[in-house]
């Protein structure tokens, strides 16, 4: 509740709901999949804390904190990822690398993702208040599949969407889609 009113006044309304229904679908997922609901509500939480903060003080966090300097190159709304990771530790004292990795990997997932990244990225995709062509199948498919299939079947839909609007696909994106499918194929050791 104390994490839920501080991000309140960071966005939009709707973009708070948003958060909401995340946090909501990452705690159901977590316990799903096994894995720890509290962290994921964590998460689940911050990961848009910065969707809505300035381009130019987010780039200059991304320089003076020496992040990936490609994310540069990029549509600065991958930038709310990264920066918001290190808002939640340094901010809200979040210490939990995993946590801290679901907020950093969530729009762009990436080689070795944590469950609980999966959990994040997932969950940010498939909430109730998403609406997209191919969500439901995807709501569905969180219902059926392992978690490490649905990682691999939203990671698709993500870049399929992006290649069919002609916009450019950051690297981590490829690189966890590879991953997942050398991994299902038993090349590369989970």
């Amino acid at each position: 509740d104390e994490l839920l009113a501080a991000i309140k006044d960071r966005m939009p309304e709707k973009r708070y709901i948003h958060t909401i229904g995340v946090t909501d679908t990452a705690i159901k997922l977590a316990k799903q999949f096994g894995e720890d609901p509290k962290k994921a509500e964590v998460a689940a939480i911050l990961h848009d804390s910065c969707k809505y903060a300035d381009r130019n003080w987010m780039k200059q966090i991304i320089i003076e904190q020496q992040m990936d300097p490609t994310l540069l190159q990029y549509h600065h709304e991958l930038w709310h990822g990264p920066v918001g990771a290190y808002i939640a530790k340094t901010e809200f004292n979040v210490t939990d690398e995993d946590v801290l990795n679901a907020i950093r990997f969530h729009t762009t997932g990436r080689i070795g993702q944590s469950n609980l990244e999966k959990i994040v990225y997932i969950a940010d995709m498939i909430e109730p208040n998403r609406k997209f062509p191919g969500v439901d199948d995807l709501r569905k498919a969180s219902e059926e599949l392992t978690l490490h299939d649905l990682m691999i079947k939203c990671i698709t839909h993500s870049i399929s969407f992006l290649i069919n609007k002609y916009q450019p696909i950051f690297p981590d994106s490829f690189e966890c889609y590879n991953d997942l499918l050398l991994q299902k194929k038993g090349q590369v050791k989970e």
